[in-house]
């Protein structure tokens, strides 16, 4: 087997762990390159991880929580406890603690058109070469392998990815290539989306996530450094108007968007939208602050004082969002609470980088060199579900192992993708 080369990277404040990189080969006992039973393992919305979650969230819940959020976590915590098959405990992309990672992220592209403040440093960041970035073929082999291993959603993130001028071709590229693939979906800051949405529909797109900080065009400007809040307004209503049903992602800050929470939930009146409300995380460059982060409870408090009927609904057991609408609306709500109560023990999620390296975490800053790997002269498949299987056996029971995330060296968000 070539000997494969496992990288912690963290541009600019890592730079001493960039120059200790060095080939290694990964613990025997880690690689595991038989693949998952596809028949017995049913489709990404059946997968069923193992590990509940035994931590305590770092915010205490509210003592008024309804019924129908207890009964959701504990159908969560129940469909976790399940067993799992043994080649899916056995599989090249499940960890140490059971957890089936059926959903693939991959970011095309490290370029925005934006400079959303809690995304890129207000000086930028350094992009990577162009020759040291995933080609669109590479991008392709990769989707395939992770499908071919278990993989049933991939989502294409950046930067931002309609940016790249063939985001068209490697959506139907991927819908034409790979059968087993049941969702391929974007996400996107929507600038883009009156252009080229009707066409990334006919390649086959199945899913939108369009990133929306404000319903107020001043202050749009002000979050993104840039103009144009009216046409990503027009890209969602031309996505609900050809059938999908868009989830706009929006992270709340105190003393800056956390008045607009009402304003949101109106948004769902008549448009069939899903929001989300994302609570503030921490990464390099972002200035991330506890006190500007809006906790899950406390935006739940303000809906409900306005809308008293405001109820929860159904979750899926690797949904990341907790859903919600206001009864007689068109769309829903739902609420991504990554620091106050994490959802680590039901996570299935793996990314990979522009640059071709796989994150098994979102706030690790440990990651695998997929693309150096593609590269290495007589590589082959199995020495690349070795390096995969190696690297998500890895993976920490939750947030990376960190307890404090504010102070794990990251990337910036822009060079993680979304």
């Amino acid at each position: 087997m070539h000997r494969l080369m496992v990288r912690g990277v963290v541009r600019g404040a890592a730079a001493s762990i960039d120059s200790s990189s060095r080939w290694v080969l990964p613990d025997p006992k880690l690689l595991h390159t038989a693949r998952p039973c596809l028949s017995d393992a049913g489709s990404s919305g059946d997968r069923q991880t193992q590990s509940p979650e035994t931590s305590a969230s770092s915010a205490a819940p509210s003592s008024t929580v309804d019924s129908a959020d207890k009964q959701n976590k504990s159908n969560s915590e129940r469909e976790r406890s399940q067993p799992t098959t043994a080649a899916t405990a056995a599989s090249t992309l499940s960890d140490s603690f059971g957890r089936f990672h059926s959903y693939l992220r991959i970011s095309l592209t490290e370029r925005c058109n934006l400079r959303c403040k809690y995304c890129m440093p207000a000086d930028g960041v350094q992009l990577t070469q162009k020759q040291q970035l995933l080609t669109s073929a590479e991008v392709l082999q990769l989707a395939s392998l992770f499908v071919a291993e278990g993989v049933r959603k991939i989502r294409l993130t950046g930067g931002e990815p309609t940016v790249r001028k063939d985001l068209t071709e490697i959506v139907a590229q991927l819908k034409a290539t790979n059968p087993l693939l049941e969702s391929v979906g974007i996400t996107t800051n929507g600038l883009m989306l009156t252009r080229q949405l009707v066409g990334l529909q006919r390649a086959g797109l199945d899913a939108l996530n369009v990133s929306l900080d404000t319903l107020r065009a001043a202050r749009y400007e002000q979050i993104t450094r840039r103009k144009g809040w009216d046409r990503v307004m027009a890209g969602i209503d031309l996505a609900i108007q050809l059938g999908y049903r868009p989830k706009v992602n929006c992270v709340l800050m105190k003393g800056f968007n956390e008045d607009e929470i009402c304003d949101f939930v109106e948004l769902t009146r008549d448009r069939n939208v899903d929001v989300r409300f994302i609570e503030y995380m921490p990464f390099t460059g972002n200035r991330w602050d506890t006190e500007k982060m809006v906790p899950y409870r406390a935006m739940l408090e303000t809906i409900r004082a306005r809308y008293p009927a405001f109820e929860a609904l159904p979750n899926g057991p690797n949904d990341t969002s907790k859903a919600y609408r206001v009864p007689g609306y068109r769309g829903q709500m739902g609420f991504i609470t990554s620091m106050t109560e994490h959802f680590c023990g039901s996570c299935n999620r793996l990314r990979i980088t522009a640059d071709g390296n796989l994150k098994v975490c979102l706030f690790g800053n440990t990651e695998v060199s997929l693309r150096d790997a593609l590269r290495s002269p007589g590589c082959s498949e199995d020495d690349l579900r070795c390096l995969i299987s190696a690297a998500v056996k890895r993976k920490k029971k939750q947030h990376a192992g960190m307890l404090n995330l504010s102070q794990m060296e990251n990337r910036p968000m822009i060079l993680i993708g979304g």
